[in-house]
């Protein structure tokens, strides 16, 4: 139970500590571009993982990462999607949002980046309409899953204390302004069992094998790479830490690294926990740890040299 309530608080505490003024405004509105590094051909959708939000009070999911790269010449969109639901739904929901950007403003086609949970929503908009999707990026994204795999806190909270986890799905929807979207926490349970039939149903990028790194760079027309971290604990001073769980095999604490690999792995090692790797809480980090912010630039970087 001990870790199941540290999962909702590592959950959770970027959202109260939004909402309760700890975290300071995002300049995103107030930016222009200094630069054209990330100046892709194609938009950069961010797409949030399980709990996660679009914004609160302009403060990020992607804590910091919207900002930067609209200053260095990126177009950026942000997926707002269910908290707590199956990948599928959460992936409709996407890509109408996606045909509305595209409606409205003349895009064709979208680069995908997508944290945790937000990774096989992205796959699941380029297998259902790949001729939007330039490019899908994952960042701690399960593309197969096992048994042991799905033993995690998260997995726990979700199984074992369904209406908590509704609560506070519902809650971090309504503080971020979209009370609007489906909490399904039965849905969710079925999340490594979803994983894999992902897997059958999409396979571009998916390695042939449990941790292979066979998953091809370029199939179905798009694009695809991965990144995750594998250090569970990074900061003594980070709240989200306490959720964060050592395993026998590496992990960022909540995913093992293995079970993220897809298309080109860029790398599996960054010394990032699962919360680090979008920059929260507080942007704060393991001593001499890399600026995930900096990663996204650099991947932005990659993609316009792709010619996307």
């Amino acid at each position: 139970m001990r870790q199941a309530l540290s999962a909702i608080l590592s959950a959770t505490s970027i959202t109260l500590a939004v909402a309760a003024g700890l975290l300071p405004l995002s300049s995103a509105q107030a930016a222009t571009a200094a630069s054209t590094t990330a100046q892709t051909k194609y938009p950069i959708v961010l797409v949030h993982g399980f709990m996660g939000f679009k914004d609160i009070l302009g403060v990020d999911y992607f804590y910091q990462v919207p900002s930067d790269l609209r200053k260095n010449g990126a177009t950026v969109y942000v997926a707002a999607v269910s908290q707590v639901n199956s990948s599928e739904l959460r992936g409709e929901q996407l890509l109408q949002q996606m045909r509305a950007w595209a409606a409205r403003d003349g895009v064709k086609k979208f680069n995908l980046i997508g944290h945790s949970q937000g990774g096989p929503t992205a796959r699941y908009v380029a297998g259902v309409a790949p001729e939007l999707v330039a490019s899908i990026t994952t960042v701690a994204s399960p593309s197969r899953m096992t048994v042991e795999d799905g033993n995690n806190p998260v997995n726990d909270l979700i199984t074992n204390y369904s209406k908590l986890t509704t609560f506070f799905g519902s809650f971090v929807a309504w503080v971020s302004g979209n009370s609007q979207l489906p909490q399904d926490v039965e849905a969710a349970k079925d999340f490594a069992k979803e994983v894999n039939a992902f897997a059958t149903r999409f396979p571009a990028g998916v390695p042939s094998t449990y941790c292979g790194l066979d998953g091809k760079e370029f199939e179905a027309g798009m694009y695809l790479y991965s990144v995750t971290g594998n250090q569970p604990k990074t900061n003594a001073w980070d709240l989200s830490d306490l959720a964060m769980v050592a395993s026998s095999v590496p992990s960022d604490g909540t995913l093992p690294v293995c079970s993220t690999h897809f298309g080109k792995v860029l790398r599996d090692d960054y010394p990032w926990n699962h919360i680090d790797e979008m920059n929260h809480i507080f942007g704060l980090l393991g001593k001499g740890a890399p600026d995930p912010v900096a990663f996204y630039r650099t991947q932005a970087n990659r993609l316009k040299l792709k010619g996307l």
